[in-house]
């Protein structure tokens, strides 16, 4: 008996992406534009080369995604652009559905982030360059299909900033999450009786079997950053009210104090049986990394919670305001 040749069948995402290919207009006008951008950067985007000796912005970022190994709080930024490109499929739909034109208003919004590079160009600020960066293909996309698209791409558009590297500029925030961190610690390590002495960020036992200073990563940064991306993904892919966004978001940063918290806790508890030994161990990761990841545990778990239950109360009040009268 003769078999009947498998048929072989493209995948329903690949046919997907030819017709929204097809969809899209104006594609030879945003592509040629947005080639001309990226050279832009690429060859006058960086004025400080005492970093790095380069004329490119992309290669300034890079080094400073990867300097310093496992411990750069930044090395998060290169899978941005990766988490939006995703969502931007996730909302193709919605976003193809609008009334997608050329909007000449956008050549103002370019001239506007061209302004801005140069500025940043001149005063050596690459912060400044980063942003204008982001800002002028965001203004790309509006020029090539209109001010709706633009209005309903705010999100995901906006994760780009967390592609900024901004450990220093947030330092005002660190510190003193790192005192409390270190506060909390103490307070809750008294509580089960051990007796750990508390020196601005500096926890130590007080016969000296073991010490730890409450770096930067240690207090929150970059718990801290993952956490409120994860609380902006959470937000407006389930919210759909402005304020119910803005509350999930606000509970990224106590749930990062409770991660960090958490794990140095585990960290004392360790050394408090075997010394500074133990508490290396557990503070370098622990069995297989586990301990390394505690701190990002609270947050998932707590904004997925907090997300659904604001989620099922936007879907109750929506029903009741379409009851009949």
């Amino acid at each position: 008996m003769n078999e009947k040749p498998t048929k072989v069948v493209s995948p329903d995402w690949w046919k997907d992406t030819v017709y929204c290919w097809q969809r899209l207009p104006n594609k030879a006008l945003f592509f040629t534009l947005f080639a001309a951008w990226v050279l832009l950067f690429q060859f006058w985007g960086n004025s400080i080369f005492s970093y790095v000796h380069t004329p490119s912005l992309f290669a300034w970022l890079h080094y400073l995604y990867t300097v310093g190994g496992e411990n750069n709080d930044s090395s998060y930024g290169e899978l941005i652009p990766f988490l939006v490109v995703g969502l931007f499929w996730w909302k193709r739909k919605e976003l193809l559905a609008l009334p997608l034109q050329a909007w000449w208003p956008g050549l103002l919004l370019l001239a506007a982030a061209l302004a801005l590079h140069l500025c940043g160009f001149l005063v050596q600020q690459p912060i400044l360059s980063i942003l204008a960066l982001f800002a002028g293909i965001y203004a790309l996309t509006g020029l090539a299909w209109g001010r709706a698209w633009l209005r309903h791409s705010i999100y995901p558009y906006f994760l780009f900033v967390f592609s900024i590297p901004m450990a220093a500029q947030l330092n005002f925030i660190l510190f003193p999450l790192r005192l409390l961190v270190t506060w909390l610690v103490e307070m809750v390590s008294h509580l089960v009786g051990i007796g750990v002495l508390r020196q601005g960020t500096q926890l130590t036992d007080p016969s000296g079997a073991y010490g730890y200073d409450v770096a930067a990563a240690c207090g929150g940064m970059r718990s801290l950053i993952a956490v409120f991306l994860l609380a902006t993904v959470v937000a407006f892919g389930l919210l759909r009210s402005p304020a119910n966004r803005i509350i999930l978001m606000t509970f990224a940063a106590p749930l990062a104090v409770l991660g960090n918290m958490l794990r140095l806790l585990a960290i004392i508890f360790a050394a408090e049986m075997g010394g500074q030994e133990w508490g290396n161990y557990v503070h370098e990761g622990g069995p297989f990394g586990i301990i390394s990841l505690l701190p990002y545990v609270p947050g998932m778990i707590g904004l997925l919670w907090v997300g659904r239950w604001l989620e099922n109360r936007e879907a109750k009040n929506k029903s009741v305001s379409q009851e009949p009268a």
